[in-house]
């Protein structure tokens, strides 16, 4: 049988870990008494534990949020986790400072074992810069937004265009997505009637937020799927629709959905609307999924695969006059 102590520290850990627990599987782990439980979940209680007693045929126990923190208890994995986390959150714009501060504080109260792991970690990882900073994000902003998602409420806001220009929009907001340097907001555009991508760093919300909305299906694949189509599409200077001799869902497994939209058109045939900045990356995007495809446009796409065509057959020409008539 665990000591008081040990015993205590065990039980806090089960209680972080899920949201209710009956008082009979908290026994049967700690092998302990349902009695000695309850003299035990008092005594969390006297060192400043919200814990709620959950009332049903089995009877439980439950960690709620309190008015304040009380010292959190992670075992070995979730420090490394949570501290390695940290770490990679201070790249993220607009929570660096806050990212920072939270993870050296966790690493000031690590276990000496524990502080050697997260310092390996950090001294002999190294992230790939942005080839440029990304736009600065109010925390204050996201949090708001997220809000606004959580609740299902309208938001009106000003946004400011890729152009300069400013209007007052109203969205029904959906999803956070923190894509390269970047967040966006997934919304439905009420005005607009469709989805839409919005740069948070273009958002100024106007309070208090509107009425409750109800939910609606999400855009295809997802929020963060909308958002990488969105984003990559609208970089490219070249675009194709592109004939595919195979189902829908094999070319869908094939690429990655910033490289372009699959559309159904019955059979063992689809359509592929992709692109990209150059003919040549373009080409090796329809290479890759090596499978027969069409293409009838763009004129220089149509051109550079010819080439290509040329180019592939003469350098198999002297195998071919080797093998011989």
């Amino acid at each position: 049988m665990l000591e008081t102590s040990a015993r205590l520290l065990r039980l806090l850990s089960l209680l972080q870990a899920r949201r209710d627990w009956p008082g009979a599987i908290l026994a049967e782990r700690l092998g302990v008494s349902e009695r000695t439980v309850r003299r035990d979940v008092d005594r969390l209680r006297e060192l400043g534990y919200p814990v709620e007693s959950t009332r049903g045929t089995d009877g439980g126990y439950r960690l709620v949020a309190g008015t304040a923190m009380p010292p959190l208890l992670l075992d070995d994995e979730e420090a490394v986790a949570a501290a390695i986390g940290l770490r990679a959150a201070a790249g993220v714009t607009g929570v660096e400072e806050a990212a920072e501060r939270a993870a050296a504080k966790l690493e000031q109260v690590l276990p000496s074992r524990l502080r050697r792991r997260v310092g390996a970690l950090q001294t002999y990882t190294e992230p790939v810069p942005p080839d440029r900073p990304g736009p600065a994000v109010d925390p204050a902003v996201l949090s708001v937004l997220a809000a606004a998602c959580r609740d299902r409420e309208r938001l009106r806001f000003d946004y400011r265009g890729h152009d300069g220009s400013s209007g007052v929009r109203v969205a029904e907001p959906y999803r956070l997505v923190s894509w390269g340097r970047r967040w966006y907001l997934v919304a439905w555009d009420v005005d607009r009637d469709d989805w839409r991508t919005f740069r948070v760093d273009r958002i100024a919300p106007r309070t208090p937020t509107g009425p409750r909305f109800p939910p609606r299906d999400p855009p295809e694949g997802g929020a963060a799927a909308y958002v990488a189509r969105g984003v990559s599409s609208a970089a490219w200077r070249h675009r194709a629709r592109v004939l595919v001799h195979a189902p829908a869902e094999v070319v869908a497994a094939r690429i990655n959905p910033a490289v372009g939209v699959v559309e159904d058109v019955g059979g063992h045939t689809c359509v592929l609307a992709t692109g990209a900045d150059t003919v040549n990356s373009l080409a090796v995007h329809l290479g890759l999924l090596d499978l027969d495809f069409e293409v009838t446009g763009p004129p220089e796409l149509v051109d550079h695969l010819r080439a290509l065509t040329a180019r592939y057959a003469r350098a198999t020409a002297a195998a071919a006059a080797a093998e011989g008539p």
